[in-house]
């Protein structure tokens, strides 16, 4: 099949576990002889001069990279205007890619793109695939309570209402988006995300590298690593990590990744007086996350609102004891005291309890851990993932253009309709 994928992000613009799906995914599919053409952006920032748009195959896909409108709208500041004018700039680049190649389908990923994405499978009238990555509700507990969440909710909405076939990454997010946008989950695809297992090996060398940096006196070492938002819990984390160095003295935190909640949680660690204990190391390469992850006594994952939980297939790649709350997907990736230790989403005290067993039994803790990894080949492989997205693309049927009404926004809670 010809499939045209949108998405926002695609390495190297990375963000999130998005990048790395919409990667993974774009690659099986060209090695499974589908003719694939990427439609992504620059990173964010740029324009035409400094990063004109370019249209080159890398790994057996067609990578279409636009760029950047004149306009001044960043998306910090102007996150409609800024989606819709990176939008605008997919279809004119799409325009001309259409003159000379027909999709079999269009596969959107995540509201971002429902612009683009819709117009063009329109005027391609080939079917429209929607995934659905996460939610503006799930990511603030089910309030919508400010105009930017409602209008995101909106077109999360408009994406859902319109795609001819619907995918999520786990059974929690099937059911999130079922009653969120008022579809039948029978209707909707579950498909895992997936994991590249080679690549995972490292150096001795470098693991002592990173265990000497993070941790010199041989003390226990923490890891979180992924985005710094609220809802990834990171904050609950903190809160913990007293009460784990009062019974596993020297115990230190290393937490990776960027987001907006960076400085408050450098003054919560200020203000728990654990400041020295916890290294912020910003965005790590693969390479140096892996070293990190090897080093590591344990991985804790607090997520509050976790749609899937790719973090939590890295760390069982790199053979890492897990921690990790049962939010959204991750209940679906750690199977409790199989695969990790698991904990209710925000429960402080199940989670220093969880990390003081770790730490306090090494052996079960690496014994979970190789489970987990054995469970990568079978439950999470980008094949057989790849394979199960042709099967969805095969099954759809374009609908064509559907004029619709907008949605109604919750004035309570959305999940407490």
């Amino acid at each position: 099949m010809r499939v045209l994928m949108v998405s926002w992000e695609y390495p190297p613009v990375v963000v999130g576990g998005l990048s790395r799906h919409v990667h993974a995914l774009a690659r099986h599919l060209a090695r499974d002889g589908h003719d694939v053409v990427v439609l992504c952006r620059h990173v964010a920032g740029t324009d035409a001069d400094t990063h004109p748009g370019t249209d080159r195959v890398v790994d057996g896909v067609r990578i279409i990279r636009v760029a950047e409108d004149p306009m001044h709208v960043t998306f910090e500041r102007d996150l409609v205007a800024w989606t819709l004018a990176m939008g605008h700039a997919m279809i004119r680049a799409c325009a001309q890619l259409l003159r000379g190649w027909q999709p079999d389908v269009v596969h959107a990923h995540d509201w971002l793109v429902t612009h683009p994405a819709i117009a063009l499978a329109e005027a391609a009238e080939v079917p429209l695939v929607g995934t659905i990555h996460a939610t503006e509700a799930g990511r603030h507990s089910g309030w919508l309570s400010h105009p930017l969440n409602q209008q995101v909710h909106s077109v999360e909405w408009w994406l859902a209402s319109r795609a001819d076939e619907l995918i999520t990454c786990s059974r929690a997010m099937r059911s999130e988006v079922a009653q969120l946008f008022d579809v039948a989950d029978s209707g909707i695809h579950v498909i895992h995300n997936g994991i590249e297992e080679r690549g995972w090996q490292v150096a001795p060398a470098e693991i002592a590298d990173a265990r000497e940096r993070h941790s010199p006196d041989g003390a226990p070492l923490l890891l979180f690593f992924g985005r710094l938002e609220y809802e990834k819990g990171v904050q609950d984390l903190l809160a913990a990590l007293p009460r784990i160095r009062a019974e596993h003295p020297g115990t230190r935190l290393v937490i990776a990744g960027k987001g907006r909640h960076l400085e408050p949680l450098i003054e919560q660690a200020r203000k728990l007086r654990i400041r020295r204990a916890v290294d912020f190391v910003g965005h790590l390469s693969d390479r140096d996350l892996r070293a990190v992850l090897a080093a590591a006594d344990a991985v804790v994952l607090p997520s509050r609102y976790e749609p899937f939980g790719i973090v939590a297939l890295e760390a069982a790649a790199a053979k890492a004891p897990l921690v990790a709350s049962t939010a959204g997907g991750l209940g679906e990736v750690v199977i409790h005291r199989e695969t990790g230790l698991a904990f209710t989403p925000g429960d402080v005290e199940a989670l220093t309890a969880a990390v003081h067993e770790v730490l306090g039994d090494r052996a079960k803790a690496a014994s979970r851990a190789a489970t987990a990894q054995a469970r990568l080949a079978a439950d999470f492989d980008w094949a057989r993932i790849a394979t199960e997205t042709a099967d969805v693309y095969r099954s759809a049927r374009a609908s064509g253009p559907q004029p619709l009404g907008r949605p109604k926004i919750a004035t309570g809670n959305a999940f407490n309709r």
